[in-house]
């Protein structure tokens, strides 16, 4: 479903408090070209790195698929990595998201 692994979906039929997220990259910024390649890129990140921060940070899981972002999570969770994911489409540097992403992830830690 979407792009995410058959555990993720039987999940998200199983839990009430899972939802699904999905967005353009053009629905946030349009981007000519290049410019969308590197976005796309950009959130990735070099092996998935990137990617991989904001979901482990944020308990989500994203889906990369071609310009399309589909984010599964709690809807407070998708919000924060929907905000970095934009942050990132918005030409924001990856260290300053990682930044931030380790500081959801030790309030996240704290809370629970």
């Amino acid at each position: 479903m979407l792009g995410f692994e058959i555990r993720d979906a039987i999940a998200l039929l199983r839990l009430d408090d899972l939802y699904i997220d999905s967005f353009e990259i053009k629905d946030v910024k349009t981007l000519p070209g290049e410019h969308l390649s590197r976005a796309i890129g950009r959130i990735a990140g070099v092996g998935g790195k990137t990617k991989y921060t904001i979901e482990n940070a944020t308990k989500t899981r994203i889906v990369l698929a071609d310009t399309h972002v589909h984010i599964l999570g709690s809807f407070k969770n998708i919000k924060i990595a929907k905000d970095a994911i934009v942050r990132l489409i918005m030409g924001s540097p990856p260290g300053k998201v990682y930044t931030q992403m380790r500081a959801v992830a030790q309030r996240l830690k704290e809370r629970f």
